[in-house]
């Protein structure tokens, strides 16, 4: 039987490709951005590695806004970084 090769997803900091189990998902439904450690919450999915120098560079570019083409409110933008920390290595 063969070994299949873990799905490669690319992180909206870094912009490097990696695989899928290790960055965490940030979902997009209804106008409502959550932070999906899953992976199958609905919506468009965005990942973002599981360090700050990525969350922080994400942040700067406004990467969600980007990824998502919607604008969201700085407290929302706010609390799923909040959020993000706790999953920091």
């Amino acid at each position: 039987m063969k070994t299949r090769k873990p799905p490669m997803r690319r992180c909206i900091g870094c912009m490097e490709s990696k695989p899928k189990n290790s960055l965490i998902r940030i979902a997009c439904f209804d106008g409502k951005l959550t932070v999906d450690p899953t992976g199958k919450a609905d919506g468009r999915g965005v990942y973002l590695c599981k360090d700050s120098r990525c969350m922080a560079a994400a942040r700067k570019k406004k990467a969600l806004q980007r990824n998502f083409r919607m604008e969201f409110g700085e407290s929302e933008i706010e609390r799923v970084f909040t959020e993000l920390e706790s999953y920091e290595e």
